[in-house]
């Protein structure tokens, strides 16, 4: 059996040998399937992502889309990819397994950004899509996400289903595949670029608004090694933008991510290049999208310094502009909707609200956004306007049903120019909405829980706070504690209020000041989450309140 691995699989077991606890870790489970896919460390053993567990979920896919007829399997499964290593030859073998049930595979040439999968998905009416990703994680992860014939992330029965068919696998080393060649003999295997590209950028320029801005403005983009490159350069170009610098040593696409240690537009180090390069030639804005390009990461030269925009902030500006566009437009709807989680800052509630537009708050995960999209769209009782989560994720609109970089990417740019040919930069506008909204100020406190005993301690910990509430945190009394696993919140004086969101392992905390703290697993990485929000009358009064309450949080949980 061992034979039949490659070299780099067999290269490793050799070099584990012995070692329990590295045998264990590898072996002690199937790697597990969410709602989106899965995602894991590369490398040998069922719970490492490696050829033989991507034929694996690529069967239990396989076999999801030939139950749902001829229709489904003609329809097809669009596969793109990032960067990473070994993204390409899992997106082959995923086709070459697809195609041993019959089912005709979209292939992407060359790495394209997650969004452009979900925009294609629609494109070609195909009954599902699949990126081979692990976003922004470290150079050691890979990914497999799932979408939905609507482009979304696939909803839980259907990834349930899969999973159901995964579990139906008795042995991963005798699933069969179909050579490459031979599906596109038979008809099976479509190649897609140019023609993709083309209809992608053409829906990009609908977001372009007709009022005037500096296209002169001097900005830098870097894609951070990964997938964004064409889309957001091509974009920009067809913005008229005539000043862009491209990060030359990060355009080269390498999935070992040399210039920084972790590809997140969310890390400040990851911006260490963009920043030197815009010193060097005077750039007002510098844009970072991550592996996939669905996260954008931005800074603004404040007259010293480089200063980075958090998720929360670039979400507020975005929605602010967009809803003063449309109002001046007069293109504002009377029934229009905002849709963020529930650990996205207030101050997008409070902008929404001034415009006359209702705000949606879901779960933690832009599936969860895309399905208020569709809701809305099958009612009409609302008209979706903008949806962002606080973790650098947006999406303005809706020809792509997840989160898109690069759509934001070219509408910062355009109100950063439209801000700069009134003499205004994007941190001056944000300080225009402190002082119109209130000073909201956030943070994230995450704990590393790392292998089979971390994730235990993980749950024990949220199992505590369930066990003893708190009454107070940093001085404030806790008015309502919402307990999304139990779909239920409990008030100060003890009575109770049904949750209407889907149940997830998620606790927030609500003070009596506003203050909130949520308590949540990541569902992408070994972490426990803490999220943090205040808000008060100045920022000195706001930062200080925060600073209390992430010491009270780091105390609630040892």
């Amino acid at each position: 059996m061992q034979q039949s691995l490659p070299d780099h699989l067999k290269e490793e077991l050799t070099a584990i040998a012995g070692e329990e606890q590295a045998i264990e870790d590898r072996f002690y489970q199937d790697l597990s399937f969410g709602t989106g896919g899965m995602r894991g460390v590369l490398g040998v053993g069922t719970n490492r992502m490696n050829l033989y567990t991507i034929r694996r979920v690529a069967e239990g896919l396989a076999r999801y889309v030939a139950a749902n007829g001829e229709s489904a399997k003609a329809r097809g499964v669009v596969l793109a990819y990032d960067t990473r290593h070994f993204s390409y030859e899992f997106a082959c073998e995923t086709a070459r397994v697809l195609g041993a049930h019959g089912i005709r595979a979209y292939v992407y040439k060359e790495a394209r950004p997650t969004p452009q999968l979900s925009f294609t998905v629609r494109e070609l009416n195909a009954y599902a899509g699949v990126v081979i990703t692990a976003s922004h994680n470290p150079k050691q992860y890979n990914g497999f996400k799932v979408y939905g014939e609507d482009g979304a992330q696939l909803v839980p029965d259907g990834a349930n289903a899969i999973i159901q068919h995964m579990q139906d696998i008795e042995d991963i080393f005798s699933i069969d595949v179909v050579e490459l060649e031979t599906l596109e003999a038979q008809g099976l295997l479509t190649w897609l670029l140019e023609a993709l590209d083309a209809a992608y950028l053409q829906q990009l320029l609908t977001l372009k608004d007709t009022r005037k801005v500096a296209l002169d403005m001097k900005l830098v983009y870097t894609p951070l090694h990964g997938a964004g490159l064409v889309p957001v350069r091509e974009g920009l170009r067809a913005f008229d933008f005539t000043d862009v610098t491209i990060v030359e040593e990060q355009a080269v696409q390498d999935g070992s991510f040399p210039t920084v240690t972790y590809p997140n537009p969310e890390e400040a180090a990851a911006f260490t290049l963009v920043m030197a390069k815009g010193q060097q030639v005077g750039a007002e804005l510098l844009l970072a999208t991550d592996p996939d390009a669905d996260r954008l990461g931005v800074a603004v030269w404040n007259g010293v310094r480089y200063e980075l925009l958090t998720g929360n902030q670039l979400g507020a500006l975005l929605l602010y502009y967009l809803l003063e566009t449309k109002q001046q437009n007069d293109t504002l709807p009377n029934n229009g909707v905002m849709v963020k989680t529930i650990v996205t800052a207030e101050l997008g509630a409070k902008i929404a609200e001034s415009f006359g537009v209702v705000t949606e708050n879901t779960l933690t995960g832009f599936k969860y956004i895309a399905e208020k999209i569709a809701h809305y769209e099958a009612t009409g009782e609302h008209t979706y306007l903008f949806g962002y989560e606080e973790s650098y994720g947006y999406l303005i609109e809706t020809f792509v049903r997840d989160k898109d970089a690069v759509q934001v990417a070219l509408k910062v740019a355009e109100m950063a120019a439209f801000y700069a040919l009134q003499g205004h930069t994007l941190l001056d506008q944000l300080e225009h909405l402190y002082e119109t909204f209130g000073y909201y100020q956030e943070a994230l406190v995450s704990q590393v829980f790392e292998g089979k005993d971390g994730q235990a301690e993980m749950q024990a910990i949220l199992q505590r706070l369930r066990d003893q509430l708190p009454m107070e945190i940093a001085g404030f009394a806790v008015q309502r504690v919402e307990d999304y696993l139990a779909g239920q919140a409990t008030l100060a004086d003890g009575q109770t209020e049904s949750l209407t969101l889907p149940k997830e392992n998620v606790l927030k905390f609500i003070l009596a000041d506003g203050t909130w703290i949520a308590v949540r697993p990541s569902g992408t990485e070994p972490k426990c989450k803490f999220y943090i929000g205040v808000v008060d009358e100045t920022m000195e009064a706001a930062q200080q309140k925060l600073e209390a309450v992430k010491r009270a949080v780091v105390a609630l949980v040892k």
